[in-house]
């Protein structure tokens, strides 16, 4: 027992070091700030998204991600200010990141922005064993919670945009920190950060008076892993409701559904299933949800409600 625990405990750290780094979006089009910088301020308003994520629900120890951020512009827009948090939990690992974001926009003509971004901030790991089942009450890897220190971190972004399109490239953590800890656990190496390399876009099709087609796509690289792409489609009906699909290269599929509570307000859902993992045989799939408002401080000749990125 001893030993199968200490392999369930080794696998789920390894998912925390190394497939689970940066968390997880399928919403992501919603969510850029999370993963690039320059964003902050483009929207010409206070911006504030939640979002919440479950994943393999179903399956002991599943990652559950939490997101909340709000960015505003200032100083004639040219300016934009941002604030995240983010809370990633798989298993008994739970990390915690707080971060400042900061952009300066260029306006190349009526209708294009070119944005670049800074963000620094800290990071906090922790591994808790204390609801763990042992068979050893007094097993000394398992004896006391794995606490890292809050260590600092930063990164950057460049973000172009329009009113029918978008693109960026960002490095959300450029500092590789090392969580290891001093202690007797034999679990007590959390392991280190590796840099996470971010390309995102985005398009607007206007297909008739009512509807809309928006693909997007985000792709992640880093080191040791394969590159992670996601490819997104969204139909947009009466500026009102969309519906849409996604599909995550050799590892989900899913739906995307949302509607727009009135011109500050949307709310969205998604479900996806992973196929090529090999939980798939023990979870449900994953769901998420987000709530988005934008609005306050919009100039009415400048932002264009509602705004799709």
């Amino acid at each position: 027992m001893r030993k199968i625990t200490l392999l369930f405990a080794s696998i789920i750290i390894s998912c925390s070091i190394f497939a689970q780094q940066e968390a997880m979006f399928t919403n992501y089009m919603f969510n850029t700030q999370a993963v690039n910088p320059a964003y902050a301020g483009s929207l010409n308003a206070l911006s504030v998204t939640t979002l919440n994520r479950a994943q393999w629900l179903g399956f002991d120890g599943a990652p559950l991600t939490q997101t909340l951020s709000i960015n505003a512009p200032i100083i004639n827009k040219n300016i934009g200010l941002g604030f995240s948090i983010l809370n990633d939990k798989i298993g008994f690992v739970n990390k915690t990141y707080l971060f400042a974001d900061f952009a300066y926009k260029i306006k190349l003509n009526n209708n294009a922005w070119l944005s670049f971004g800074v963000k620094a901030g800290v990071n906090h790991r922790k591994a808790n064993f204390s609801g763990m089942n042992l068979e050893t009450a007094a097993d000394p890897d398992f004896a006391q919670n794995l606490i890292s220190d809050w260590l600092p971190n930063f990164g950057a972004g460049i973000y172009y945009y329009t009113n029918k399109y978008y693109i960026g490239i960002s490095i959300p953590k450029i500092l590789e920190n090392s969580y290891n800890i001093n202690s007797a656990s034999t679990l007590a190496d959390l392991g280190g950060e590796q840099k996470h390399y971010f390309f995102i876009a985005g398009y607007l099709f206007d297909l008739s008076d009512t509807w809309k087609f928006k693909p997007t796509t985000y792709i992640k690289i880093t080191k040791a892993a394969p590159i992670q792409i996601d490819l997104s489609t969204q139909f947009i009906y009466n500026d009102k409701f969309w519906l849409g699909s996604m599909f995550r290269g050799g590892d989900a599929i899913g739906i995307l559904a949302g509607f727009y509570l009135n011109q500050q307000l949307s709310f969205g859902y998604s479900y996806d299933w992973s196929f090529a993992n090999r939980t798939f045989k023990y979870n449900s799939g994953s769901h998420e949800v987000f709530l988005k408002y934008d609005g306050i401080f919009s100039n009415t000749k400048e932002i264009i409600s509602p705004r799709y990125f």
